[in-house]
């Protein structure tokens, strides 16, 4: 067996690197290091749901005289749907069907101060979050992690206005629970959560017949403050929970021949009271 004289083995262990390190040619250096904003979903098997079908797109967040017009307009219908009992006219609102917010004309002097995120996710049917909060996601074996030490608290704010929000097919003039809802945070470190039970519907009216998904929604907010206990992550946070129930709304009419039997039956009921009356 040979041995390797002293003067090899030294250059073996000069050459050897147990970290090696990428080129500085390969790496492209950015001044904010890498500030992001990552929308995940989490769901209660661990499995990270792709977030591909949404996207990201530079706008102000205050609203146009259109735009404004249009969200008092569905906050109106919101105020009127927590008083309403009729399923049919809860259900459907007219007034807003096919309705969309109005495009912002971005003033070119004005830069962009907020990020609309906009798309549909598939997601199992099981229990899960979806959330909104500063910093790049990075995977690991037990979930992901967010980058936020590497961004600056001046740099972003979790105001935010939900347009629109559904689980399912979507249903013209079907109002969700949170359209319409704006929350403003005075600074960085606020706590969004949004804790959402979904019931399957299956709709079956004279107008549609689909299968789609109510929801209802407690909301919660606080402010990060660790030296006052009150620990977290700033950002938006949607919890769900899918119910084991299903509720069916159906459409009926009454049929002609009850129509028949009913008119008859108040005509009846008219000559006797009169006859009566005449004999007396």
């Amino acid at each position: 067996m040979r041995r390797l004289t002293k003067k090899k083995a030294l250059t073996l262990v000069k050459e050897l690197d147990a970290f090696p390190k990428v080129p500085e040619s390969y790496v492209e250096s950015t001044a904010s290091g890498g500030t992001d904003i990552g929308a995940d979903v989490l769901d209660l098997a661990e499995t990270m749901v792709a977030s591909d079908g949404l996207n990201y797109e530079p706008v102000n967040f205050e609203l146009s005289p259109d735009e404004r017009l249009w969200h008092i307009t569905l906050l109106h219908i919101q105020e009127r749907l927590k008083v309403e009992h009729s399923l049919q006219d809860v259900l459907f609102k007219t007034a807003v069907k096919g309705a969309q917010p109005a495009k912002t004309q971005r003033d070119s002097s004005s830069p962009p101060n907020a990020c609309r995120i906009h798309g549909h996710l598939y997601v199992n049917k099981v229990a899960g979050n979806f959330h909104i909060t500063v910093g790049k996601s990075i995977p690991h074996p037990r979930g992901h992690a967010h980058l936020a030490a590497l961004v600056s608290h001046d740099s972003y704010n979790f105001s935010h206005r939900i347009d629109h929000l559904s689980f399912g097919e979507a249903i013209p003039g079907l109002i969700s629970p949170l359209d319409g809802t704006e929350k403003i945070a005075a600074d960085y470190n606020h706590m969004f959560q949004y804790f959402i039970t979904i019931v399957p519907t299956k709709l079956n009216t004279y107008k549609v017949s689909a299968e789609t998904h109510q929801y209802s929604v407690t909301e919660r907010e606080r402010v990060i403050n660790h030296a006052a206990g009150s620990h977290g992550v700033s950002g938006i946070f949607m919890k769900y929970d899918i119910s084991s129930l299903m509720v069916k709304v159906t459409e009926q009419h009454m049929p002609f021949w009850k129509f028949l039997v009913r008119l008859c039956g108040i005509v009846g009921g008219i000559f006797s009271t009169t006859g009566g009356n005449e004999l007396s």
